[in-house]
C-alpha cells in the first residue's frame, strides 16, 4: 500500500510539474523565425507544415503554410493545400484568416477580436458566430494549446471542446537529436461528435524551448507531424 501511495504522489508531481512548465506565453516565440515540420502518413513524408513567426512593433504574427496530399496505388486521394495569418498584440489573439483546399472543397476562416464585447467574431466554412476570447487556433507552433479548453479549426473556424492529459516524460529522438518531453493527450470532450471529428492527439513538448516537437493521431493511418527544424 505505502509503495502504491508513493506511485501516486510522485504521478501527480510529474504532472503538477509537467503543466507548470506551461505556463508561458506568445513572448517565447518572438527569437524564432521559422518553424519546419514534416508531414507523415504511415511513416513516409508526404508533405510539410511550416511556421514563419515575425514582429512589428507590438504585433506578432504567424504565417503557416501547409500542403500535403495522399496517393494509393499512384493516384491522389486525399490533399491539404492551406494558407493562414495569425495576428498577436500583448499576448491576445486579435485576428486570425485562412483559406484551404481540402480536395476540391474551399474552407476558410476570417476570425477577429471585437474589444469592445471582449469576444472573437468568427466568420467560417463551418461555423459563424461568438466565441471566447480564451479559445486558441488548432496549430502545432504554440503549445498554449495544451493549456487551452477548447481550440478553433484553423481550417474551418469549427470550436471543440478538449481535455488535455499528462502522460509522461519521455525521451524521443528526432533527426539524430534527442529530446527530453512531456508527452500529453488531447481529447473532445463531446462525446455526441461522429468518430472523425473528434479531437484525439498525442503531443510531445520540449518544455526547454517551448516547443511542440512531435504530434500523432490516427485516421485512416498513421499521421505525425515532427519538428525538422527552427531558425
Amino acid at each position: 500500500m505505502r509503495i502504491k501511495f508513493y506511485s501516486v504522489v510522485l504521478g501527480l508531481l510529474f504532472t503538477i510539474f509537467a503543466f507548470s512548465d506551461l505556463s508561458s506565453h506568445i513572448g517565447h516565440y518572438k527569437n524564432f523565425k521559422k518553424i519546419e515540420m514534416d508531414v507523415y502518413r504511415n511513416g513516409e513524408i508526404i508533405g510539410y507544415s511550416n511556421y514563419f513567426l515575425n514582429n512589428y512593433e507590438n504585433i506578432f504574427e504567424v504565417i503557416n503554410e501547409t500542403q500535403f496530399e495522399v496517393k494509393i496505388a499512384g493516384v491522389k486521394v486525399f490533399s491539404i493545400k492551406s494558407l493562414s495569418k495569425e495576428k498577436y498584440e500583448n499576448d491576445q489573439l486579435i485576428e486570425f484568416n485562412s483559406e484551404t483546399m481540402q480536395n476540391d472543397k474551399k474552407k476558410f476562416v476570417n476570425l477577429f477580436y471585437d474589444k469592445s464585447k471582449d469576444i472573437f467574431i468568427i466568420n467560417g466554412s463551418s461555423y459563424k458566430g461568438n466565441a471566447d476570447k480564451e479559445n486558441i487556433i488548432g496549430n502545432w507552433w504554440n503549445h498554449k494549446i495544451l493549456t487551452s479548453n477548447s481550440q478553433i479549426s484553423p481550417l474551418s473556424g469549427s470550436i471543440k471542446k478538449q481535455e488535455v492529459n499528462f502522460i509522461s516524460k519521455e525521451k524521443i529522438e528526432i533527426n539524430g537529436i534527442t529530446f527530453v518531453v512531456d508527452r500529453f493527450k488531447i481529447k473532445s470532450t463531446d462525446d455526441s461528435l461522429e468518430a472523425d471529428k473528434r479531437l484525439d492527439f498525442d503531443i510531445w513538448y520540449d518544455s526547454k524551448n517551448n516547443i511542440i516537437v512531435k504530434v500523432e493521431y490516427k485516421r485512416l493511418g498513421k499521421w505525425q507531424y515532427i519538428l525538422k527544424k527552427i531558425e
